[in-house]
């Protein structure tokens, strides 16, 4: 069984995470709405990965790199709409 963080740790990371994505979305050559959708675009490959890699439960009880993956695509969503309104 894998090991299963603190739900407080697993936000922790996902708010450095996104912390990291802005800064470095701000200084993309594209601008930073484009710039922060392809970085979020990574980030949900990258955690859809490491859930696969860990082999940890899709809905499992705690949070895991599955639920990371579902909140960048959500922001990407988001980021995706504002970028087709402005």
């Amino acid at each position: 069984m894998p090991h299963m963080p603190s739900p407080a740790r697993v936000i922790a990371r996902f708010a450095v995470r996104i912390a990291l994505l802005a800064a470095f979305a701000a200084f993309g050559s594209v601008g930073f709405g484009r710039s922060l959708a392809v970085l979020l675009w990574m980030s949900i490959i990258l955690c859809a990965l490491a859930g696969l890699v860990r082999r940890e439960a899709l809905f499992g009880p705690a949070l895991n790199h599955w639920d990371e993956a579902a909140a960048f695509g959500a922001l990407f969503a988001l980021v995706h709409i504002a970028n087709d309104v402005a």
